[in-house]
């Protein structure tokens, strides 16, 4: 009989042969037994099955778990597609859907439809809270937390990425099923292994934007499951988000700016082309920054290039035209985002707007989103800490600054604002960007999505 057991992540199994190597199995000298991922449970299982080996389970803890929704919320008809897709995918795959398109309550549906224990990994603290909300509003049992200095483990339980690479190890095979929340930061080498420490059957991925820079987005089929359902921002805006508007902005720098920008440029180039540093290498910006520590060129081109992006990215003539947008839409909820927080900082005191950073503490972020919902803020400037996940439903104009040139980043603060409300006119992005500055590159690359087209 063969015989399956969970230790740090990993199945053990004895009492076989080379039957299983398709399913990932290779012999361990030091134990005595062959050894695979604990992702690989599944397939395992099947394959025992299918060819009638008789087995024992050590490896499972995890139990069904009585799932009843408390909510009375009809699905939208793309989720209930996306959920039909994912049931017969085996319950394993990635859904692509946009901000404020409702991933979250595509998630509780799953949840119901296989009832089993179940971990959600979030990246950040803000969305485990805020998924511990709704599955405690949605199911009504107790929900775990592990992450933040929490370590609390129930049937369902939230964790993030970090705690998750943490612990998966032990928590790895007490779970049927998981769900990872903006899934696109799974393929990575730390986090990528917490998913192959867990033997959950069921998996599922939410993301708006799953695609990466670095090609790794391909990794989600062995971690997750393939893509098994996808409607972009343009398929649904209009009926069930917002209709938008996106508006490019092109602001002149002064003569003054734009010397100045020139200036500080050139050093900072002439330091790249000297050492032989492309950007475009994957490697290139930790050689600008060791080299650049190295001598006072490197010390003058460190200055210069900050200099050159602090023109760009917060020149006085952009700031005179956010505060012209700010009179304009002073009855709207605004969010303004930023590429660093010393921007978002200057904007704060310029203004006299709350900003939100890495920086703020978790009181302080509540009060500061309570506040833009009831209305005692009319704006909010933040750096990159909005950019995911975090509900601010009430906004419905956004005006970007500046930012990198990410397609997920760019489309991940268009869907801050896309969230449907009644009676309402269309959302508006504004993107404003230095003329004659690597920002007009930049707004390019990252515009290289459906939505802006």
């Amino acid at each position: 009989m063969v015989r399956l057991a969970f230790t740090a992540g990993t199945l053990e199994i004895r009492g076989t042969d080379s039957s299983l190597f398709s399913q990932g199995c290779i012999w361990d000298e030091r134990s005595g037994c062959f050894r695979a991922p604990a992702s690989a449970y599944a397939d395992i299982i099947r394959h025992l099955v299918k060819a009638r080996i008789p087995y024992s389970d050590e490896a499972r803890k995890y139990d069904p778990l009585d799932l009843g929704r408390r909510d009375t919320k009809s699905p939208r008809p793309f989720q209930s597609e996306a959920l039909e897709a994912w049931v017969n995918e085996k319950g394993r795959g990635v859904v692509v859907l946009p901000t404020g398109s409702g991933k979250t309550h595509l998630a509780v549906m799953a949840m119901a439809s296989k009832k089993r224990q179940t971990l959600v990994v979030a990246p950040t603290l803000d969305l485990v809270r805020q998924w511990y909300d709704v599955l405690k509003d949605a199911f009504g049992l107790p929900v775990g937390i592990i992450g933040g200095g929490d370590y609390g483990v129930e049937g369902l339980t939230v964790t993030t990425y970090d705690s998750a690479y943490i612990h998966m190890e032990n928590l790895g095979n007490r779970f049927g099923m998981v769900v990872f929340d903006e899934c696109h930061h799974l393929p990575t080498q730390s986090y990528a292994l917490a998913a192959k420490s867990c033997l959950a059957p069921f998996r599922l991925g939410l993301s708006a934007t799953p695609e990466r820079n670095d090609g790794r987005h391909e990794d989600l089929d062995e971690l997750i499951g393939p893509t098994v359902y996808r409607k972009d921002i343009i398929e649904l805006s209009g009926r069930y988000l917002a209709n938008y508007e996106v508006k490019r902005v092109n602001i002149e720098l002064t003569e003054e700016e734009l010397t100045a920008y020139r200036e500080a440029r050139g050093v900072y180039r002439d330091f790249l082309v000297q050492n032989g540093i492309r950007m475009s290498e994957p490697d290139a910006w930790g050689r600008f920054i060791m080299l650049s520590a190295r001598s006072e060129a490197g010390h003058r081109a460190m200055r210069a290039y900050r200099r050159q992006r602090a023109l760009a990215f917060a020149a006085p003539s952009k700031l005179s035209y956010l505060e012209r947008l700010l009179f304009e839409h002073r009855a709207d909820r605004v969010l303004v985002f930023t590429q660093d927080n010393a921007t978002a900082y200057k904007i704060s005191k310029r203004f006299l707007v709350p900003v939100i950073t890495h920086q703020t503490r978790v009181p302080e972020r509540s009060e500061i989103l309570g506040g833009l919902r009831s209305g005692v803020y009319q704006c909010v400037v933040t750096s990159k800490v909005l950019n995911e996940g975090v509900d601010v439903p009430e906004a419905n104009v956004a005006v970007i600054i500046s930012g990198s040139g990410s397609v997920r980043e760019h489309v991940q603060r268009l869907g801050r604002i896309l969230r449907k409300k009644q009676n309402e006119a269309p959302a508006v992005l504004y993107e404003i960007v230095a003329g004659g500055t690597a920002e007009t590159y930049t707004s390019q690359r990252r515009r290289e999505h459906s939505a802006y087209r």
